[in-house]
């Protein structure tokens, strides 16, 4: 169940400058800016940015920024794939998903 990676950041300058948008690209990402005003957006990407280091960062090697990125993709995977999240009955988002698109073509 692969998809696009999204990479959903602020509007500020640093994150919409044209060599940050390039460089998210040649990560294999699709930068995406949350709307203006919205705090809720915000709240959510702390949200995850605290699940994500508690549960990945903490105690991983970080000697480098090669040796992040090598396990990055395994971290999100994990993430989508195996962790179980609170918001959507204690499922995987692969699991949910795959749920929901039963559900919508049984209906």
């Amino acid at each position: 169940m692969r998809g696009v990676v999204t990479f959903s950041c602020h509007r500020d300058w640093q994150y919409t400058a044209t060599a940050s948008v390039l460089y998210a690209h040649e990560l294999g990402l699709v930068p995406i800016t949350t709307p203006a005003y919205s705090p809720q957006s915000n709240g959510l990407a702390e949200a995850f940015v605290g699940t994500f280091k508690r549960d990945y960062v903490d105690g991983a090697e970080l000697r480098d920024a090669e040796s992040v990125l090598k396990q990055l993709g395994g971290w999100i995977e994990d993430y989508n794939t195996q962790a179980p999240h609170a918001a959507l009955g204690m499922r995987s988002p692969a699991d949910y998903r795959a749920e929901q698109l039963t559900l919508s073509s049984s209906g």
